[in-house]
């Protein structure tokens, strides 16, 4: 099962092959300032199932204010869209900002994260644990 998606101005293009490691959705501080949204969506692949096809990425590295380990934004350098990224903290994966999908709609949300820093007025759909922290180990 492929998938593709890209950059608002089109320069970056991927694919993604199989299905994902999990889909979460992201309440945390870093994802709402990365989205400029109330909330992120990353698509967890491991690495050797994402393809880049065309254009370069950007990166922008930094550490987590709540667990000072380092994450790493890619983005396209033109539009600035954020399209993937890697933390220290999960090894091996790479998360596909969910909205930059073609079809967007194609994956299933597993979980929604960092909930305490959700807006007041967040609703969650039946049937998706949501949790205050990160994942539970």
């Amino acid at each position: 099962m492929k998938h593709t998606g890209g950059c608002q101005c089109g320069a970056v293009r991927f694919e993604t092959n199989g299905e994902p490691v999990r889909a979460m959705g992201c309440h945390c501080t870093t994802c709402k300032l990365r989205t400029g949204a109330p909330y992120g969506i990353g698509v967890y692949f491991k690495d050797e199932d994402v393809t880049f096809l065309q254009g370069d990425l950007s990166q922008y590295q930094f550490n987590s204010d709540t667990s000072n380990r380092w994450i790493q934004n890619d983005f396209c350098p033109n539009c600035g869209t954020t399209i993937s990224w890697t933390t220290e903290m999960r090894p091996g994966l790479r998360a596909i900002a969910g909205g930059s999908y073609d079809n967007p709609d194609w994956y299933k949300l597993d979980a929604h994260i960092w909930t305490r820093s959700a807006r007041s007025d967040m609703c969650y759909a039946e049937g998706i644990p949501t949790h205050e922290k990160a994942l539970p180990t």
